[in-house]
């Protein structure tokens, strides 16, 4: 038996013209004016969830998230190629990379690196991704990182950053189990692969 996993979405992305509640959420998922991309046209499928998830991701992604926006996409980035989600890391990199001031050996690291990469000169960004390198590996926070990150996120702080990266495990796992197609023109984990070191001799 193939051990081979498809590539082929599994549950097909709704498509256009929508029925007028699919349209209204779709609508009040997206910026004004923007498509709608394929992961929230395969929540779609399943409307009440769609709408419930809706809330949540307003507080992850809106003004009401404690961390700065270059926090939140460190987590969200780091916690995406943890997971292996190509899908979601594309859509961030894309929209909020150069936004937050994340330079290209920066997702490089974050994508196939790790927190004692040189381009960390900023601790507390390092300090992050040890935070969702943690949490990746053993669902939990030991002591001695728990005291760093307490020294430089209060408590309402740390409480976001715990849940956005178990918010993006949650949506990495419906991406990648949906095998929801890669946007169009999104970045792919292969665009940041390190450059080859040259060989000795």
């Amino acid at each position: 038996m193939s051990t081979m996993a498809r590539t082929e979405p599994r549950i097909p992305t709704l498509e256009p013209p929508y029925e007028p509640a699919v349209a209204s959420q779709l609508a009040a998922m997206m910026p004004a004016g923007v498509p709608p991309i394929g992961l929230f046209r395969t929540f779609a499928r399943n409307l009440a969830m769609a709408g419930a998830m809706h809330g949540w991701g307003r507080h992850e992604l809106g003004r009401s998230l404690t961390v700065p926006m270059r926090a939140r996409e460190i987590v969200i980035d780091r916690t995406c190629a943890r997971c292996g989600c190509e899908y979601e890391w594309g859509v961030h990199v894309a929209f909020f990379a150069t936004r937050v001031g994340l330079d290209r050996a920066q997702v490089a690291s974050l994508t196939h690196g790790g927190p004692a990469d040189a381009c960390w000169v900023d601790p507390v960004d390092a300090l992050l991704v040890e935070l969702v390198d943690q949490l990746h590996e053993t669902s939990d926070v030991d002591d001695e990182l728990w005291e760093r990150l307490a020294a430089c996120f209060d408590e309402a702080q740390l409480l976001d950053l715990l849940a956005l990266c178990g918010w993006y495990h949650a949506i990495s796992f419906l991406a990648r189990g949906a095998r929801v197609a890669a946007e169009p023109d999104a970045p792919r984990f292969a665009d940041f692969l390190p450059a080859a070191r040259p060989s000795p001799g």
